[in-house]
This record gives C-alpha cells, structure tokens and sequence, in this order.
C-alpha cells in the first residue's frame, strides 16, 4: 500500500512539473537598438486570376447591377481591399495567362469576344473584365500593376504590343488605341511577369528552352511610360514617380533546381541587351495533390497536418536561395513567391476548377507563419502575391450575389499592415513543441520590427489549439512603458466567418502589461496576437 501511494504520488508529482513546465512562460527577446533588413511591403501581395468568380462576381458585377459599383467594379470590395493598402495586385494570372489574349479584352464590351477558359473549368470568358477595368480596379484599392504576359500560346509581338497599348503615349497608335477607349494617360506596369509555371502549364518547356525564349520577351517587351525610365530604388521596392518596371523570370515550383540554376546562370551572364529583375517560386500548402483536405468541418488532426505541411515553405527558401547566393551573392535579384496559401478542396457543390473554398483560423495562423518566414528571408524574399484575392483558394474576400464576408486572411493581413516596408529587428524564443499524433511542429512563432514612423512592432502566433501561452518580453534598447495589441482567434479550429455570422472570427483588444521594462501577454489557443510597444 505504502509502494503503491509512493507511485502515485511520483505520478502526481510528474504531472504537476509538467503542467508547471508547460505554463512556465516563453521567454522573448528583441533587440531594438539593431537594424536589420527591411520587411518589403511587396511581401504583401495579391494574385487576382480570371478563376471561377474571383473576377466575376468577385470584382467585377458591371455597371448595371444593383450591386453598388463604380464603372461596374464593386464598392464594397474595393473599400475593404484598400484597408489592406495593397502593394501589387497579379493579373490575369496563373495558368489563365497563357491562353490569354489581350486584344479579346479591350474596347465596346458588346464588340468583346467570347471565349473558352480552358484552364479553370471550361467557363465562358465574357472579357468584360480586361486591361483598362484591371487597371480602374487598381486605382480604386491604390495598388500597383503585376501583369503577367502570354508565353505559351502567345507571341513576342502580341506582349510587346500589349505593353505599348498599357504604356505608350498618346501620340503613337497603340497609346491612341488606349486614349481612344478613355484613357491617354500611359499607366504604370510595375511588374511584369515572363510567363507562369512555364514548366508545367505555361508550356512545359525544359529550363534552358523558357532561358532562350525568355531572353527574347526579356529584351523585346518594353514598358514606354516615360515616367518609369528613372532609376530605381536601390533599396528594391516599390517607389513613387520614375520606379522602373521589373522583369520577373519563371523559377521553380518544387524543390527541384533546375529552372533555378538555368534562369541564374543565364542572369549571371547577361549583357546590356537583356535582364530580369526578380525570379518567381510557387509553393502551396495542400499535403498532397490533388488537394483534399477540407475547409470546413475538419478535426485536430487535419488543422495540425496542414500547419506541419505550410512549413516546408522554409526548406523551399533555402534551397532556392542558396543557388541564387552561386550566381548572385549581392541579392540583386528578389526571390518573388508570387503563388503561395492553402489549397483545399473544393466546396461541396461547387463547380470543378472555380476553386472555391472556405477560411479558417487555421489558414489565418498558416499566414502569419509565411509571412513570417518571408520576414525572416527578406533580405532574398522581396515580393510575394496570396492566392488567391476573392473566392479562390485562401481568399481575402468572399461574395454571393450582393452577400460578402471578410475572411479570418483579411483581418490577419489587415492585422500585419504595420509591417509594410518595416525594419526587421533580431527577435530569440524559444518555440518550444507542439504535438498532435505523429505531427510535432514549433508552438510559438515571432517576429519584431521598426515601422518608419519609429513604432515597434511584434507578432506572435500561438500554434497550440488547446493551450494559451504566457509570453515574457525583454526589449533590448528600448524602455518599453506602454504596449497595445489585437489578437484573432476563435473557439475552433475549423472556426470561419459566413454570411450569417460574419464576425465569428474578428481581431479583439488583448491585453497586455509592461512591468519594469518586460512585457508580459497570454496568447490564447490558435491565435495570433500583433503588439505595438511604445516608450
């Protein structure tokens, strides 16, 4: 009896050291005195493809709709979108790029063509949404132009004339098309895409055959803005006035190097007739293709399966980096991951290859851990688009008819605006695990920054589904007096925003003490918490 009381009582003592251990707060530190490389703002971008109702429906109701809009883009996604002070928006896609045909979409829509989408579900493509209403749309939420040109069923006559109808001026006879259809004033193309996953559905080229190809659209498809003939920031980024267009080459979508290795090796020995200015990566989160996990209704097992799966977005950085640190050890060329975000099944009852998925915390909490990630590679990793903007994939926005919803991306992406354009500040904690099953991953995720009107800046992401955690703060270089901060969770894992309770999950106040210097924060289970500290 008396050995038996013994073992309960070490029992006893084990889990009280544990629960104790597992309550023991995590120690951070941020050195605030230091500067290291600046947070991107382009690392905030959007991708908006002609895909299902992303465009229409999405974005583009017409002008005679009873749906507000201005020139038949509507209202209320335009104001929620310019909440997130969007720095570039990817057009018209993705696979869509590729069979797109610029000319289809220009002029009387009555005169438009009608055509095929072949891509995505064989949807009739009305083209009622092209060129001059993309770029009324970015005027609208205050962003920047990522065209993405043709280059697998297209030419590098049809590129290069689009490029002239965007920016050529008046006086020529692709700028008086333009001015012709209202609008003679060149527009800006900030970036410009040379194809898209040009080794799978933009064309299925073998990498030394899209170098050569891309050369030539490199050389020959030309931004004629006089405005964008300046020289360019050297700090990379976007700038107002004179910035010039940047050329970004198809890079990788696996692991594999071999389009990493051709474009760079290529760039490295580029002469003054030709060269790009950013090389893209795609990497979702999805387990396994075809996408099958769901988006509503979904357990522990499935929130902690995706988290593990969205971080192998680290290994992508650094395998790709490392073979552009060969060719350009500067890092002239920014790392763009223009496709990235969780890729689920589709919604039950809605049309093959439209995309259309739900938003959860959990794919909240998969942000701010590529986001954070690409802080932490932004000396490489510049720019980044989320797929995708409105009711594809990992959207921002949902709609139906005149119904639409903010979804937990939104408020998480509205939630990192601070960040745009931030001095990244060396942060150390100890993430410590979390387990599900066979699955153990980090529990606690941070980054800390300078914003250019000199606030600090901290984000915190608490992985554990089941467990708040107790965060104690130590602010090197900074004596830290007051602190304030928005948290976003929800009381499931598989929580998301509807139509008929679309504030489920909202970012609430979280609160947060300073006591001699150290800041002291509970983060709930599943959430993510932004602070700024003052002194």
């Amino acid at each position: 009896m008396r050995a038996r009381f013994g073992a309960l009582a070490l029992v006893a003592a084990t889990i009280g050291s544990a629960v104790s251990a597992q309550q023991a707060p995590v120690s951070v530190t941020i050195d605030a005195a230091a500067s290291g490389p600046r947070i991107d703002r382009n690392i905030f971008g959007q991708f908006a493809e002609n895909l299902g109702t992303g465009i229409y429906g999405g974005v583009w109701v017409g002008e005679g709709s009873p749906i507000p809009n201005v020139r038949g883009i509507r209202t209320d996604v335009t104001s929620a979108l310019r909440a997130l002070k969007i720095p570039s928006v990817r057009w018209p896609g993705g696979c869509f790029a590729d069979e797109y045909h610029w000319r289809d979409g220009i002029g009387p829509s009555r005169q438009r063509a009608v055509t095929v989408n072949g891509s995505w579900g064989n949807a009739l493509e009305k083209n009622d949404f092209g060129t001059d209403e993309f770029f009324d749309f970015l005027d609208q939420i205050g962003s920047d132009a990522y065209i993405s040109i043709n280059m697998g069923s297209g030419s590098v006559k049809e590129a290069a004339d689009w490029l002239a109808y965007m920016t050529a001026d008046p006086g020529t006879t692709a700028g008086a098309e333009r001015a012709a259809n209202g609008h003679p004033k060149p527009y800006r193309v900030r970036f410009l895409g040379l194809g898209n996953e040009s080794w799978s559905c933009g064309g299925a080229y073998r990498p030394d055959y899209y170098v050569d190809e891309m050369k030539r659209y490199a050389r020959f498809v030309r931004n004629l803005n006089l405005e964008q003939q300046g020289t360019d920031n050297p700090a990379g980024g976007s700038v107002a006035g004179s910035a010039p267009m940047q050329r970004i080459a198809v890079g990788p979508g696996t692991p594999d190097t071999d389009y990493t290795e051709a474009v760079m090796k290529a760039w490295k020995a580029h002469d003054w007739s030709w060269s790009i200015e950013g090389l893209s990566m795609h990497n979702y989160t999805w387990v396994r293709w075809p996408p099958a996990y769901a988006s509503t209704g979904f357990g522990e097992r499935e929130y902690a399966t995706l988290i593990q799966d969205t971080l192998k977005m680290e290994d992508m950085i650094r395998i790709h980096s490392a073979v552009m640190d060969k060719y350009d050890p500067d890092k002239k060329v920014p790392l763009v991951i223009d496709e990235w975000g969780v890729w689920l099944a589709k919604l039950p009852g809605s049309r093959d290859g439209f995309l259309h998925q739900q938003n959860s915390i959990r794919d909240a909490i998969i942000a701010s851990i590529n986001l954070n990630m690409f802080a932490r590679h932004a000396d490489r990793v510049r720019m980044t688009a989320i797929a995708q903007m409105v009711n594809v994939l990992q959207a921002m926005i949902l709609t139906d008819g005149p119904k639409m919803v903010l979804t937990p991306t939104y408020h998480l992406f509205r939630m990192y605006v601070p960040f745009q354009d931030a001095t990244r500040l060396p942060i150390a904690f100890d993430a410590g695990t979390y387990r599900f099953g066979t699955v153990a991953i980090p529990r606690v995720d941070a980054i800390a920054a300078r914003a250019q009107d000199g606030k600090l800046w901290v984000a915190l992401t608490n992985v554990d589904p089941g467990t708040p955690v107790r965060i104690d703060a130590r602010i090197d270089g900074l004596a830290a007096r007051t602190v304030t901060g928005t948290v976003l969770t929800a009381d499931r894992v598989d929580a998301i925003n509807s139509y008929d309770r679309p504030d489920a999950v909202m970012p609430r106040p979280i609160a947060a003490s300073v006591r001699g210097g150290r800041i002291a924060v509970t983060l709930p289970p599943k959430s993510v918490a932004v602070l700024s500290v003052s002194p």
